[in-house]
């Protein structure tokens, strides 16, 4: 591992990130808030002064070609840690605490949702507006954004880019890397300005429709409004989010090729995006009888509120139409259920993703078969391919670790918070990126009264399930951290 890559792949993303951050400070200029100028400027200033540091600590160099997978991993982890620390800079000077600062910051660039704030009235405008569009430079992922637009990330950007999102298929739309990453861009960008303007047109203020549409491109959650979607009781705008989001949780390289490589039916042939709607679809179907059966429910309504619900939690977006904590304790489960999908591989969306649920389906199934034919040979496929002995160990592994994190950080703050449905259900919606949990944590609560320890855990919770566990447990190995010098 040469610290020379480290500091230069941090250094470019920092001066990038910051030059970023001072879109805010227009937003402030138009609403006339003109005391929020100097939070982003000096954020922007913090984050282009450190990297033209690291930079130069690290000689300057313009050659990434030879960077190593170990390298590449250290990078992304490292590249989501110090954006979110200079994200949390703004916030400072409206009266956050440092750990509040970073975990709402955190939250917003891993499309967690999940906030500290418990009265939006004290915030202007460029303040939601950058919590929004946090969300959506995370949704898509940093170094997606920065081997797009970066050139020197053109050859190593390989390594970076499968590191932030290290799923079970590495699947480009594109032989050369830096234009799936852009192909992939292109997709998020028209899709989010298309929903902006329908937003707008059912009646959205303007300024609420930009900072929802990030929120819910991302799959993140953040809204302007304190009752987040239901504060806007537009039937209308309730549909329109739950198509996007349902969007956002699928496959955007399959989107890519149904929206410019005229193949209209690529969505519905990918096994993974089937199953993704077979799930919305029943889920919403068992939510809605669940509604209906507490008798508060009109048929209508519970169609509407169960679809947006389902939608919204296993895209792990977080938005709410209802406040589903208040719901019986069967809408509930089922809400729990869906938590632990999430979306599809490629999408903004968090979670174990549909396409491990998938696998983990296919392999039981298989096992059951194995004890009636021991001596059967039965490979187990996903759209027509063997899944490679490699890729099911790694799927495998994968899932053993989430659950055993998740088991960890839910006994740990259990015992820390003396509540057992904060411990599981926050370790949940924290680690699977999805925000809002239920009680405290409910879509209109909110985690600030955690204490320091519990939001500490969740902040680890947020960066480790938003890299998908893979750069965090290669890091436990000693081997990661075997250094060289020069161009050895």
């Amino acid at each position: 591992m040469k610290i020379t890559n480290i500091l230069n792949g941090l250094g470019l993303i920092l001066v990038a990130f910051g030059i970023i951050m001072l879109t805010p400070i227009a937003v402030a200029l138009v609403e006339q808030e003109y005391s929020s100028i100097i939070p982003f400027a000096t954020a922007a200033c913090t984050s282009v002064t450190l990297g033209f540091l690291f930079r130069r600590y690290g000689g300057y160099s313009r050659n990434f070609d030879d960077i190593k997978r170990n390298e590449g991993l250290l990078i992304v982890s490292l590249a989501w840690i110090v954006t979110a620390a200079m994200g949390a800079i703004p916030y400072l000077f409206y009266g956050l605490n440092p750990v509040d600062a970073y975990f709402e910051s955190v939250s917003g660039i891993t499309t967690t949702g999940a906030t500290i704030l418990t009265d939006f009235s004290l915030y202007p405008k460029d303040f939601f507006f950058w919590r929004s569009l946090s969300q959506w430079l995370g949704g898509m992922g940093i170094i997606v954004l920065f081997v797009a637009i970066l050139p020197q990330f053109a050859v190593a950007g390989r390594q970076m880019f499968f590191a932030e999102a290290p799923g079970p298929t590495e699947e480009k739309v594109t032989p050369r890397i830096t234009h799936t990453a852009k192909a992939l861009w292109l997709v998020y960008v028209l899709l989010t300005l298309l929903e902006i303007s329908l937003l707008s047109f059912a009646g959205m203020p303007f300024f609420d429709a930009v900072c929802n549409t990030f929120s819910t491109m991302a799959a993140g959650g953040f809204s302007p409004n304190p009752l987040s979607i239901m504060g806007y009781d537009n039937t209308a705008v309730t549909w329109i989010i739950t198509c996007f989001m349902f969007l956002a949780g699928g496959n955007f390289a399959l989107q890519y090729r149904v929206l410019f490589q005229r193949k209209p039916m690529a969505l519905m042939q990918s096994e993974e995006f089937r199953f993704y709607s077979f799930i919305v679809l029943v889920s919403s179907l068992c939510l809605g009888i669940a509604l209906m059966a507490g008798g508060s429910f009109a048929l209508l309504d519970s169609v509407r509120d169960s679809m947006f619900q389902i939608v919204s939690i296993i895209t792990t977006t977080g938005f709410s139409s209802a406040d589903f904590a208040l719901w019986s304790v069967a809408a509930q489960t089922i809400i729990f259920t869906v938590m632990l999908v999430g979306g599809c591989a490629g999408s903004a969306g968090g979670g174990v993703k549909v396409i491990r649920v998938l696998f983990g389906y296919k392999y039981l199934k298989r096992e059951i078969t194995q004890i009636i034919h021991p001596k059967a040979i039965l490979p187990i496929k996903i759209d027509n391919k063997s899944v490679a002995d490699d890729i099911q160990r790694q799927i495998l592994g994968f899932l053993l670790f989430y659950l055993v994190l998740m088991t960890c950080s839910a006994l740990a703050v259990t015992i820390i918070e003396k509540d057992g449905a904060v411990g599981l259900v926050g370790t949940a919606a924290t680690i699977g990126n999805i925000g809002p949990g239920f009680g405290e944590i409910g879509p209109m609560g909110s985690f600030g009264g955690l204490s320091i320890l519990t939001k500490i855990i969740f902040i680890v919770n947020m960066i480790v399930g938003r890299l998908e566990l893979i750069p965090f447990l290669a890091m436990l190995h000693p081997d990661f951290w075997s250094f060289r010098k020069g161009n050895s």
